[in-house]
């Protein structure tokens, strides 16, 4: 066991830019959920693999619809052979592949295609490692996205609603599309009043100070809803961290216009900062820097 957690339940830690995957078992089979981004896809793939260790994958469960949780899922279908099952939310942004209701487009990020064969709503019972999970609604990172809690074992599998030290970038705000910060609240709040003694969150290492992490959570959320900007600088900070991650380094020249012609960039900035595109990516690189995940060589910025 780890962290409290039952031996039918493995989770494998991913770094960025991958999410965790976390495998569930069954008799002679396994269920998967989230599969990393499309870039890490044939490690996703091993890793599951040796992960199986024998048995077969029955079906891959995504929390929600961004990049680094379901860009591995076509080709986790195509190794397994599994059945893939979404949320109701996001069934018809796959059903057309609306790369900008995917945040695909609107981040610079990639995912390839696949096909949806079941989909999961709020208040679905599933059986997953011999255990009965609830699915809730959880708005606010994604406002479609879902958690799964299991009430015996008291477990909470978050996705990107929390994590040990936050939750994910809040895009509605972000891009002026709804209304993610009292969503965030609203389940956070819910979460609060589930039984729970261990969070498997979709980044990170499975905890058990439930409590303090969403004190934590409700800090950075006050923090937000007091400072637009910090929210949009967060946004910034982490979805170019992540563009950097995979593409490894960028010209320092088109870094201006790299952050204008992007929509999660541009929106943050205009609705935000109000920054010409140079100040903004003047801001960027020294906070990057900084904060030790980038470094100038020449005229190129270079992940760490």
């Amino acid at each position: 066991m780890s962290a409290g957690l039952p031996d039918s339940i493995r989770v494998i830690e991913r770094g960025w830019l991958s999410s965790n995957n976390i495998l569930l078992f069954d008799v002679g089979q396994a269920t998967l959920i989230d599969s990393g981004y499309f870039t890490r896809r044939e490690q996703t793939v091993a890793l599951v693999r040796q992960g199986l260790d024998g048995r077969r994958l029955a079906t891959l469960i995504n929390t929600h619809s961004h990049s680094d949780h379901i860009g591995g899922n076509a080709a986790v279908q195509r190794a397994f052979g599994c059945d893939i099952v979404v949320p109701a939310g996001m069934a018809g942004a796959v059903e057309i592949w609306d790369e900008e209701a995917l945040l695909l487009t609107t981040a610079a990020q990639y995912g390839e295609r696949f096909v949806a064969d079941r989909l999961v709503a709020a208040g679905d019972a599933i059986t997953m490692g011999e255990l009965v999970w609830q699915a809730h609604a959880a708005p606010g990172h994604d406002m479609d996205a879902l958690v799964f809690h299991n009430a015996d074992k008291r477990i909470l599998i978050s996705g990107d609603a929390l994590w040990r030290d936050g939750f994910g970038i809040l895009f509605a705000d972000v891009l002026g599309s709804g209304d993610g910060l009292g969503e965030a609240r609203r389940t956070l709040e819910a979460i609060a009043r589930l039984p729970i003694e261990v969070v498997i969150p979709g980044h990170g290492a499975p905890f058990v100070e439930v409590d303090d992490a969403l004190e934590r959570a409700f800090g950075r959320l006050r923090a937000f809803e007091e400072d637009g900007a910090r929210m949009a600088r967060n946004a910034i900070r982490a979805c170019f961290t992540f563009w950097l991650l995979d593409v490894r380094e960028l010209a320092l020249d088109d870094l201006a216009e790299h952050l204008d012609q992007i929509p999660i960039y541009h929106q943050a900035n205009s609705r935000f900062l109000g920054l010409s595109p140079e100040a903004l990516a003047h801001w960027l690189v020294a906070d990057l820097q900084r904060a030790g995940v980038a470094r100038r060589e020449g005229r190129k910025l270079l992940a760490v």
